[in-house]
């Protein structure tokens, strides 16, 4: 048992020190210095498993780094990266020791944010990851106008699925990201920015060419063109379509992997089936595309698009920003639910898998 914790900061020489003092059951008294330096060390090379490479990124030579962690450890009286491995690996205590320093780190960075927010001063980098299914009908309707009417930010986007985002922003390499919701996720906040319509795109020659609109029991798994796995757009249609992919019925049809929905359209246009479009991208169709479009009867299926962060993120002003600029543009129907099918983005078991591009 410890007691009589105590935790001091203080300002040497420009260098944050961390001093931890406590008292063990003998009533012995212990004592642990740390530097914000060390921490944003160890979590380098953990971010990087290599020396060289961490100390790069930390702008500082090697011998330097080491020399820090070297000096954490003795201070800890524990070793928190095995060194024989290569890879560099943390040790299980230094693996828990790394997701503290992390924490801290966070939450020293979100000092500057906290007073930014306070004076009013919106100005900073902004880290933003957005999924690929969204980038492409997204970024052109909002970025510009950022770029124009906050020039003190400086925006880095990073197009990822939705796995790596919320990675990234579990590890503080992320300000926020733009996602399909909602993901029941306990370690982020969603704050939603629009709820995006299906549209089915039906070439000539399907057995639907000829309807105005689409029900939903006509929503057919096996005749439909799908992103592959790892594209949340993918399961949103699989748990929109009413009926089971059986594979013993389609062994002689072709599967086809791609990676974007103009391929998706092209294939759907040579008679490989229909397939369904996000609203801002069937927006995007030239006219001549435009007509092979049917809208879904109602409650018309849409996503949900957020914007989503660390539950401890301070940059509340940027993402007010941003989320301001993005909607901005974007149809009024679109900023509401109403009626609309919310479809979940989250997987669900299929019995096989059906053609399927990303």
């Amino acid at each position: 048992m410890y007691s009589g914790r105590a935790l001091k900061v203080t300002l040497k020489e420009n260098i944050l020190i961390l001093t931890a003092k406590w008292q063990d059951a003998a009533g012995d008294t212990h004592t642990m210095s740390m530097t914000l330096v060390q921490l944003k060390y160890i979590v380098a090379v953990d971010t990087y498993r290599h020396f060289a490479t961490a100390a790069e990124h930390c702008f500082v030579t090697q011998p330097t780094l080491s020399m820090q962690i070297s000096k954490f450890e003795k201070e800890l009286d524990v070793l928190i990266f095995n060194r024989q491995k290569h890879p560099v690996e943390p040790t299980e205590i230094g693996a828990r020791i790394i997701r503290q320093a992390r924490l801290v780190l966070q939450e020293a960075k979100r000092i500057d944010d906290l007073i930014q927010n306070t004076k009013g001063q919106i100005s900073g980098e902004f880290r933003l990851g957005i999924i690929p299914t969204v980038a492409s009908s997204l970024l052109p309707r909002f970025v510009k106008r950022l770029a124009e009417d906050h020039s003190r930010i400086q925006l880095k986007i990073e197009e990822l699925e939705t796995d790596q985002i919320l990675e990234k922003l579990d590890h503080d390499h992320l300000d926020a990201g733009i996602m399909a919701t909602p993901l029941d996720d306990d370690r982020v906040e969603e704050r939603p920015l629009y709820y995006e319509p299906f549209m089915a795109f039906v070439p000539d020659g399907h057995r639907l060419a000829k309807e105005e609109f689409v029900l939903h029991s006509e929503l057919h798994i096996e005749d439909m063109l799908l992103l592959k796995s790892g594209h949340c757009f993918r399961d949103h249609v699989i748990n929109l379509c009413s009926r089971a992919f059986d594979p013993k019925e389609q062994s002689d049809r072709l599967e086809i992997e791609s990676g974007n929905f103009e391929t998706l359209i092209r294939l759907s246009m040579q008679g490989f089936g229909m397939t369904l479009l996000p609203y801002l991208t069937a927006l995007d169709l030239p006219d001549e595309q435009k007509r092979f479009l049917k809208p879904i009867e109602h409650p018309q299926p849409c996503r949900e698009i957020s914007i989503v962060c660390n539950k401890a993120q301070l940059k509340s002003g940027m993402i007010e920003i941003l989320a301001e600029t993005i909607q901005h543009p974007l149809p009024e129907k679109l900023r509401k639910p109403d009626s609309k099918l919310r479809v979940s983005p989250k997987k669900t078991k299929s019995k096989g898998s059906p053609h399927h591009a990303e």
